[in-house]
């Protein structure tokens, strides 16, 4: 399950056996929030869903104790601890952040109890790169350097084993992070011909259509914002391997069941579609792009940090990306 499940008294997970809170005495049952932090979240997208979830639990049960539930699957560092944005998630927002809205919070790190819960949560939780500039936010303006997730990989020669990616991954089963299909392909996350490593860390499992789909990019995070959002876009496909009865039982209680029909569009639509869907461009900003400048910048980007998979021209989601970051560059925007 994904973020957004909270229960009265317990929490579920697929394949976990549900648990029980014990019940304090004479006060309401708490409720209980789980997220496991997906190797494809970063900080951001992770510490927003918890938040939203958090304000959403407040408005329908005020006053009720909140225990909040994190996992972590991956996001491992060199020397097998966690790496920042996992770290930065569990003690900078888990702890410093958060814990005075919770009653609870339960992390792989710690276990934290507060008997002074707040219902004053802020309105929207805002989240920029850190004051002092560091942190490695986005592009730099002059440059297209490659981003991967692992800043210290190790010396691979040869790409790890399907069992090691999926280990890694905190999956029980190999199978494609996005609809959980099989069999599944090893996906490098920067591809070698831009300067990936062959780390685990630079690996994710995907089935052959997904694998076919995703982006060919020197930037680890937005390999990873991508499977996040098609994870969310082709959802009901996992439930495709469930028997007619479970599926009758998911519809019923409102579950999407199988992919939603994609209408056959141009080549530019569906870049269009993905820019809108994943990178948040709006009507405006196509409207008011100066695109002579913008196409500049585009092929620029395009020849310097992305590639071809397996011989396939360059992908709806490659094309995407490069706008986006060619935006970002033609008007400045890009961090320094």
């Amino acid at each position: 399950m994904r973020s957004g499940d909270y229960h009265e008294g317990g929490y579920g997970r697929m394949g976990r056996k549900k648990q029980r809170h014990p019940r304090r005495s004479g006060a309401a049952k708490p409720i209980a929030i789980y997220h496991d932090m997906a190797v494809y979240e970063d900080f951001e997208r992770a510490a927003q869903r918890i938040f939203q979830l958090v304000r959403e639990v407040r408005r329908q049960h005020p006053g009720v104790p909140r225990i909040l539930f994190l996992d972590v699957q991956g996001h491992r560092n060199s020397a097998g601890g966690y790496d920042d944005d996992a770290w930065e998630l569990m003690q900078e927002f888990t702890l410093g952040y958060l814990l005075p809205f919770l009653t609870e919070a339960r992390t792989p790190l710690i276990h934290v109890e507060n008997p002074n819960q707040s219902d004053d949560l802020p309105e929207s939780l805002v989240i920029g790169p850190p004051a002092d500039g560091s942190g490695g936010y986005g592009y730099d303006h002059g440059a297209l350097p490659l981003r991967p997730r692992e800043h210290e990989p190790a010396e691979r020669r040869s790409a790890p084993s399907v069992k090691a990616i999926a280990e890694y991954l905190g999956m029980e089963e190999a199978c494609c992070l996005v609809c959980w299909a099989t069999p599944v392909e090893r996906a490098h996350v920067v591809p070698a011909s831009l300067g990936g490593s062959m780390d685990v860390r630079n690996f994710a499992l995907l089935c052959a259509d997904h694998h076919r789909e995703a982006p060919d990019v020197a930037d680890a995070e937005s390999f990873w914002a991508w499977v996040d959002y098609a994870e969310l876009r082709d959802s009901g496909s996992k439930w495709l391997r469930a028997t007619e009865e479970q599926q009758a039982r998911l519809s019923a209680a409102g579950v999407r069941v199988g992919r939603p029909a994609r209408p056959v569009r141009t080549f530019f639509a569906e870049v269009k579609d993905e820019l809108r869907r994943l990178y948040g461009w709006s009507d405006e900003d196509f409207a008011r792009a100066d695109w002579p400048r913008l196409m500049e910048e585009f092929h620029v980007v395009l020849d310097a940090a992305t590639g071809r998979h397996f011989s396939v021209d360059k992908k709806v989601s490659t094309h995407a990306w490069a706008y986006d970051i060619a935006r970002k560059r033609s008007t400045g925007t890009a961090p320094d």
